[in-house]
């Protein structure tokens, strides 16, 4: 009886994603099953091969002569825990991507396969070749006569079997440890590759203590840890010590036999939380993130997938990891946009930790000083458990904060970046020996090349913003694209009047730093200075290690950072994030304003910060001043149930793409007529329908870009709403014109 199976196939688009049945070989029967990679001919004539997952198999007793054949399988071991092939459906289901776009999230490019034409026909090779290395350990006796490099090979082994490369770096040459194989002394074996990830750590040389406020809030979670799935949001000011309870909590999870999967918002924060975890819990800590190369994730991956990690740290991608047991789920800065996948499938970390917590029986803790208002609502109702710490560790007290009028400083002649009141502290500061953290939001030199005479703003080519004037590099470069001009245009491209080069961004206020702190030790931590590999590392290590006595930096620098002796904090341009769209802006703001200030006065000296803007009256900036969650919650929620914004209700914003601009908002019009068409169809789906309208930035890449915005609820009877309107929108044509994506949670400015 021939097997056959139902599979999803890879460069699909939306309306072509659907099953297609293929014949198993008898010679592939016993390793095809549900989650299996496999390689298909696919098309019509002479069929190309093409990568695909199986969804189901089945034995077919009058299987259509007509189907094909599959031409090759990944080995049974590379196949998709039902777990993990039950997310790609929910990604399918849920985010509106393909099927295989939800296998190469769920999956690291090194663990992938793509097809490779041979002697053998089609045939499944894997996107990294293996890595292996040899091993060396005692496989007899201690022989009486050894020479003193023999005799350090018998030491280094001691503890176990150790790899050639350690043992050449200890001086012990492979001839020596090739000599004492032959001998029968060693036995050499070839093993995977190790990682070298993050090895150099201290333990810790006490276990955690809890303070009374941190006990309390830790008894409260950890009961929560039942082997039912649970949801919880654990509050906590800036430095009340929330990192130890759920670190505490991962200790439980150990203790009782089960896992634990630990998210970080950005990749300069996953250093500081591996030492944290490794110094508590050793080598079984593996590493998820988009910094580690192929061959080091796909590593990593496989210890997790063999079952050698007991927890697994990471950012977003790292909800993924094929961890097995989890028994708790931490979500670090839960508030923070990283966690919402911007490329498809444009899923949001949250989502898919709810779905494996309730998989598996687990604790979900979300954590932050001031969480997304759709988390703290969802506690505030009772969806979530709220725990709280109100106060800091150790009942240090919060920064004192000061809010500094950069129109006074205009009118008294300073138009520099840093205004007299920070540059004094600054001084202060450097004199105290204290650190100082100063937080630009922009990055480049200065930011906006205008025509004296024409008033025209130098603009990507290709998108509809301003280039930036980078100094260091000497060249005006689009931070969408990428595109750069060189060297500095002096003259406009429109008029031939003369530019002027405005505004700053970190590199500029880099300058004025050095001029007015000749002594300082000034650290810049934006992209252009951590793209090389352990930059974050590297850069915040030394930072910690008292070598720089001022960092400057964009976002990366606001949130989770810890250093004893930083006492000053200082935000520069935040006037143009509190007067951004977007329904967002003022959370953005005030969690932003809120986390770095918090970066101060962490341990025995007295935090103080400095805000700079041309509002220092704003509500917002008043209640980040305080550090005032609640007060910023109450305005922020009745401004969201007021104007129909989440929690409640969904925005649903469906993207439209193209080189035509006419012909992209012609598409999304027919779009709005196409979801109207089925909405009149269906009974009990509440939505309003806003556009379409160009996005914020409305051409990125040379491609012009609309959008319509749907207030909708995301449920069933919506979703099935929704794929209708696509597959009108598919098989009118209009794809070729305009692509079209749909996103749940964009931070879209609507």
């Amino acid at each position: 009886m021939p097997l056959t199976a139902q599979i999803a196939v890879d460069k699909a688009t939306i309306h072509f994603d659907k099953l297609y049945t293929y014949l198993v070989p008898p010679a592939l029967e016993e390793q095809v099953g549900p989650g299996s990679m496999v390689l298909v001919p696919f098309g019509r004539g002479r069929a190309r091969a093409r990568m695909g997952v199986v969804l189901a198999v089945e034995f077919s007793p009058q299987a259509d002569s007509r189907l094909k054949t599959l031409y090759d399988a990944a080995p049974e071991a590379a196949r998709l825990s039902p777990e993990l092939l039950n997310l790609v459906e929910y990604l399918r289901e849920y985010t509106f991507c393909t099927y295989y776009e939800a296998v190469k999230a769920v999956i690291p490019y090194g663990a992938q396969y793509r097809a490779e034409d041979g002697p053998a026909g089609w045939r499944l090779q894997k996107q990294l070749v293996r890595h292996t290395e040899f091993y060396y350990e005692r496989a007899g006796r201690r022989p009486e006569k050894m020479t003193a490099k023999q005799e350090a090979a018998w030491a280094a082994l001691a503890g176990g079997a150790l790899p050639a490369r350690q043992l050449e770096a200890q001086g012990i040459s492979k001839a020596v440890l090739e000599g004492l194989c032959r001998k029968g002394v060693l036995r050499r074996a070839r093993r995977d590759k190790a990682s070298d990830l993050y090895m150099h750590y201290t333990p810790a040389a006490q276990s955690m203590v809890l303070s009374a406020a941190q006990q309390q809030a830790y008894d409260r979670l950890a009961a929560l840890m039942d082997g039912t799935p649970q949801a919880a949001l654990l509050y906590g000011v800036t430095s009340s010590g929330k990192t130890l309870v759920f670190l505490k909590l991962v200790q439980r999870a150990l203790e009782a036999g089960r896992r634990a999967l630990v998210l970080v918002p950005e990749i300069s924060l996953t250093p500081q939380m591996i030492y944290r975890l490794k110094a508590h819990f050793g080598d079984r800590v593996a590493v998820q993130h988009s910094a580690l190369s192929n061959t080091e994730r796909l590593l990593q991956w496989q210890q997790i997938q063999a079952g050698q990690a007991d927890i697994v740290v990471g950012t977003r991608s790292a909800v993924f990891a094929p961890l097995e047991n989890i028994g708790l789920i931490v979500i670090d800065e839960e508030q923070e946009h990283t966690y919402h996948s911007e490329n498809p499938p444009r899923y949001l970390a949250h989502d898919v930790a709810k779905r494996r917590a309730v998989h598996h029986g687990a604790l979900l803790v979300m954590a932050s000083a001031t969480p997304a208002t759709e988390s703290y609502y969802a506690a505030q109702t009772g969806r979530y458990h709220l725990v709280e710490l109100r106060k800091r560790y150790n009942e240090m007290p919060l920064p004192s904060v000061q809010l500094v009028d950069l129109r006074r400083e205009l009118q008294e002649g300073n138009a520099g970046a840093i205004s007299r009141a920070l540059a004094e502290e600054i001084r202060d500061n450097l004199s105290a020996g204290q650190q100082t953290i100063l937080l630009l939001n922009r990055r480049g030199y200065k930011t906006v090349g205008m025509c004296t005479q024409c008033g025209q703003v130098l603009k990507c080519g290709s998108c509809s913003v301003p280039m930036v004037y980078h100094k260091a590099e000497g060249r005006m470069l689009c931070h969408y694209c990428g595109a750069s001009v060189q060297p500095v245009p002096e003259m406009c491209p429109s008029c031939g009047g003369k530019l002027k080069y405005t505004g700053f961004g970190t590199q500029r206020v880099e300058e004025e730093l050095a001029e007015l702190f000749p002594s300082a030790r000034i650290l810049r931590m934006d992209l252009d200075t951590t793209g090389r590999k352990n930059a974050h590392e590297t850069l915040l290590r030394r930072f910690a290690n008292g070598e720089y006595d001022i960092m400057l930096g964009t976002q990366m620098v606001a949130k989770g950072l810890d250093f004893e002796k930083v006492s000053l904090v200082g935000v520069l341009g935040i006037d143009q994030m509190l007067f951004a769209q977007g329904y967002r802006s003022f959370e953005n703001v005030f969690s932003l304003v809120t986390q770095v200030v918090g970066r101060g006065g962490r341990a025995g000296c007295p935090g103080r910060a400095l805000i700079q803007t041309v509002d220092p009256q704003h509500p917002v900036l008043q209640l980040a001043a305080r550090q005032d969650y609640p007060a910023f919650y109450e305005q922020e929620i009745a401004f969201r149930r007021l104007n129909l914004y989440p929690p409640f209700c969904t925005i649903c914003m469906v993207g439209f793409s193209g080189v035509e601009e006419a012909a992209v908002q012609h598409a999304a019009r027919q779009f709005a007529g196409f979801l109207a068409a089925a909405a009149r169809h269906a009974k009990d789906v509440p939505l309003r329908v806003l556009g379409p309208a160009p996005m914020n930035v409305s051409q990125v890449a040379g491609r012009y870009r609309y959008k319509l915005t749907v207030k909708c609820r995301n449920d069933r009877p919506f979703r099935s709403l929704l794929r209708s309107a696509l597959d009108a929108y598919n098989s009118s044509g209009l794809p070729a014109k305009a692509t079209v994506y749909v996103d749940f949670h964009s931070d879209a400015d609507v």
